[in-house]
């Protein structure tokens, strides 16, 4: 949200908080899971979307619905004879299925029959809005259209919710059981997304407490189980942890803390910061490796 847009609703959150501090709440979470615009910004951008939507044009389209939104899914068929391992690709905050393609063509060249997502309020589904919830639920339907899935990637936002969604925390919205998934550049806890917000914002504690309230109320399930470290634990679903040490949106601190996850290999793709990560060769190679190649010998990935 631009700088002056905030300069000015501040004052309407303080009066608001103030006098109707849950109403406030809900307005708030509303502006919390509104989707940035959908146009690229900046040439750079611009350049790395109309790329990625060239990769796509070779995809079948194959839009489902959740809910009231209506899902777009790309479908890309592997290299090589069937039967394929069938992988899901899932997108970050802000972004769509274009901007991560290019992983998508790395595991599709490795074999595998790809399934990418738009996410609700992304790219060519529908929507402004976007949660935790929301997310889970697309893809928890995109294994019942798709699926099973042998293997799953997703980068940020994207990887966050697709733990969760293996974890089955939200019981209402389902679950999915890939036999292998990476994560790449994603948080483990969302509590600070929260505090970052509220202080944005200056919502007094009334109104943090209501808003943590209405979204574990959204969710079906209270915040504190939005840990992926527990999940992974759990679940003991192999899994490929990559993450650069400068990210500057998502602390590195948070792939850390997989160390203590025996099912869990990390692996330091450094120099490549938050977004440029999920282009990066090395990265799609090793995502590659770990998904498609690992259980066949073929290949292994290097972790750190």
């Amino acid at each position: 949200m631009p700088p002056i847009a905030i300069k000015a609703i501040r004052p309407l959150f303080s009066i608001g908080g103030r006098l109707a501090p849950r109403a406030t709440a809900r307005l708030a979470f509303q502006l919390f899971c509104l989707t940035p615009a959908r146009k690229p910004a900046g040439a750079k951008a611009h350049k790395v979307h109309s790329e990625g939507s060239r990769r796509l044009a070779a995809a079948q389209t194959m839009p489902f619905r959740v809910g009231k939104a209506r899902v777009m899914a790309y479908l890309l068929q592997g290299a090589g004879a069937a039967p394929r391992k069938r992988m899901l690709v899932v997108h970050g905050w802000g972004s769509a299925a274009a901007y991560i393609s290019g992983l998508a063509e790395g595991l599709a060249a490795g074999g595998a029959d790809v399934v990418v997502l738009d996410l609700p309020g992304h790219g060519r589904s529908t929507g402004r809005h976007l949660n935790m919830r929301m997310a889970v639920e697309a893809i928890v339907e995109a294994e019942r259209h798709f699926g099973p899935f042998d293997g799953a990637v997703g980068h940020s936002f994207g990887g966050a919710s697709l733990l969760l969604a293996a974890g089955g925390i939200m019981p209402a919205a389902g679950r999915i059981s890939p036999q292998r998934m990476a994560v790449i550049g994603s948080p483990t806890r969302i509590e600070w997304l929260f505090d970052g917000f509220s202080q944005m914002l200056g919502l007094n504690q009334s109104v943090r407490t209501s808003l943590i309230e209405h979204a574990e109320s959204v969710a079906g399930a209270p915040l504190s189980q939005f840990d992926a470290i527990p999940i992974a634990e759990r679940i003991r679903t192999p899994l490929l942890v990559v993450h650069a040490e400068e990210d500057k949106e998502v602390d590195a601190a948070h792939a850390r803390r997989y160390a203590s996850v025996p099912s869990a290999r990390i692996h330091w793709a450094n120099g490549h910061g938050h977004r440029r990560i999920i282009a990066a060769p090395e990265v799609i190679d090793t995502v590659v490796g770990f998904l498609v190649m690992d259980d066949k010998g073929d290949r292994r990935s290097t972790a750190a």
